[in-house]
């Protein structure tokens, strides 16, 4: 009988795995219900684009959305070891320390302020370009910084024309300005969790791993979690943990699995049939993800990443990339973007942007009329409207329902459109001048906010940043408390992005992969970095000149 059972194997699981098997005394049984990592896709940097559908994800989509004309999403979670690390865009970003500060003030989620998740942050990272106090450098996960593309530094560049001032580093604490993202990558290869933590510990004889285990729910018995049923050749099979069950199946299946298992709200799990074994109304509820919205322009000539969507371009990428570990194929598209501010009430930007040297990249964004464009997406960082993630049926091969409702708030709204039209008033700066030939979408001809809100709603889409449905907090009506123990149950914890109370002010991956750090050392008993490399502390921190207080730009 195993110590552990980690129902997951994605970002978080990953993690939890490869820190609990640390210990030679206990024993890990890791399940994940998708395939291993073997997609050659996954670990070229520029296979993103092919992740957001296919067989390595749920296939996933969103109820009608009330605010945004009916319309449903495409809502891609993976299904695959290493989860959304292994599917997504390997963008590296934390967040704003407020962030964290906030949830263990304003949530009551003691131990997570910025200042005590920092050497979860630290411990995770090997950072090939910064160091200092902000930073690991010998932790499993790759970050490094790449070659960008020629019109990624002509992004950069539009930017601070318009305002913006440049950023080196976008986790040094500081956010606000434009500059080159680092990625989630290591020698030209994707750095998913599967591949920087799980795999170098799978040679330990107390982790097991089974892949394709699907689980049909968690088994209770007298107030505490003694194992999972899972499917094997169409028969239930129970596996019991001796010590405690762990969730990590993500914003989306956590919150499922729960509620096939009798732990949620009671009302709901009656409509289905299932036996409520816990009532937990929390479970399914507060689910928020960031809404992106997205600017494509139409170039005059094959100034971005179109040309490789010919067969001859790509064999030149692929031969690039085989004799160099370079070019194209080693990038992850997405290699540039910015933080400003919509609203100059909030203390730090509450809108991020993503450049993209390239246009009908990811699934459902089309291309251009003339076959090269370029793209600049934005979104809310702190989005205000909530939904939820329900069941459909007691049936688990059922997708739920997933509703993030999004602009339910009017203030999200009116962020996205302030996100339009500062990416307008970037790309018409006079760095991009030699190579757009024209405003694709939203198109010259949408003008005024009315348009732009009407844009937004026909346009907006998930940026898949899907958190909060089993929200960790200090109140009763949390799902989680602060040592991610599910109320009132025992043996039974949550620990992947369904328990960030509030979303953090970036892409999530990171901070995920942090949760699930602080969880191995709160499962252990160890105090808060304990783990933390000695090697690391010992290096020296040297303060770097922080940019001053920028002025906003005008728009």
């Amino acid at each position: 009988m195993p110590d552990y059972i980690i129902v997951g194997g994605g970002s978080a699981g990953c993690v939890l795995a490869a820190r609990l098997s640390e210990d030679p005394d206990l024993s890990v049984v890791l399940l994940e219900a998708g395939p291993p990592d073997t997609d050659r896709y996954i670990h070229l940097p520029v296979g993103f684009f092919k992740m957001t559908s296919g067989p390595l994800i749920w296939g996933y989509e969103t109820a009608p959305g009330r605010m945004i004309d009916g319309r449903t999403m495409v809502y891609p979670q993976a299904r695959v070891l290493g989860g959304g690390s292994s599917i997504n865009a390997q963008v590296f970003t934390r967040g704003c320390p407020q962030d964290y500060d906030g949830w263990a003030t304003d949530d009551g989620c003691a131990g997570w302020s910025y200042a005590e998740v920092l050497p979860y942050f630290r411990r995770s990272e090997g950072n090939d370009t910064f160091a200092g106090p902000q930073h690991g450098i010998e932790g499993p996960l790759g970050v490094s910084s790449g070659a960008p593309h020629p019109l990624t530094r002509v992004f950069v560049r539009a930017a601070q024309e318009a305002g913006l001032p440049f950023r080196a580093d976008f986790n040094a604490g500081e956010q606000e300005g434009a500059g080159f993202y680092q990625t989630t990558t290591r020698n030209g290869k994707r750095s998913s969790t599967a591949v920087a933590y799980l795999k170098p510990a799978l040679g330990r004889r107390n982790l097991t791993l089974r892949t394709d285990a699907t689980v049909s729910r968690i088994v209770v018995e007298n107030g505490r979690a003694i194992g999972v049923e899972i499917i094997v050749n169409g028969r239930p099979e129970l596996l019991r943990a001796g010590r405690e069950v762990i969730v990590t199946a993500g914003a989306i299946g956590s919150p499922k699995l729960l509620m096939l298992s009798g732990i949620g709200p009671a009302a709901h799990l009656g409509t289905h049939g299932i036996k409520v074994g816990h009532d937990l109304p929390g479970v399914g509820q507060n689910l928020h993800d960031h809404m992106d919205v997205d600017v494509v322009a139409e170039l005059n000539g094959p100034h971005g990443i179109d040309r490789y969507k010919k067969k001859r371009w790509q064999a030149v990428a692929g031969l690039e990339y085989a004799l160099f570990g370079k070019g194209p194929v080693a990038s992850n598209i997405v290699e540039a973007g910015a933080f400003w501010w919509g609203d100059r009430a909030e203390k730090t930007p509450d809108i991020q942007f993503h450049f993209l040297p390239g246009a009908g990249v990811e699934e459902g964004i089309g291309s251009v009329p003339g076959g090269n464009g370029c793209t600049l997406n934005s979104y809310h960082v702190r989005p205000r409207s909530r939904g939820s993630v329900t069941l459909r049926s007691a049936d688990l091969r059922e997708p739920p329902v997933i509703d993030p409702n999004p602009f339910a708030e009017r203030y999200d709204l009116d962020r996205a459109v302030e996100g339009i039209e500062i990416s307008r008033e970037i790309l018409s700066q006079p760095a991009f001048a030699p190579f757009i030939r024209r405003e694709h979408l939203p198109g010259a001809g949408t003008t005024g906010r009315a348009a732009l809100e009407t844009f937004a709603r026909e346009h907006g889409r998930s940026a898949y940043h899907p958190v909060g449905t089993c929200r960790m907090g200090g109140d009763a009506k949390s799902v989680v408390d602060p040592e991610l123990r599910v109320r009132g149950l025992q043996g039974l914890r949550v620990c992947d992005s369904s328990v960030m109370p509030r979303i953090v002010s970036s892409n999530t991956n990171a901070a995920v992969i942090m949760i699930a750090e602080k969880a191995a050392d709160l499962i252990a008993g160890r105090t808060t970095g304990a783990m933390a490399s000695a090697s690391q502390e010992s290096h020296s921190p040297r303060t770097r000149e922080r940019d001053g207080k920028p002025v906003p730009a005008a728009h």
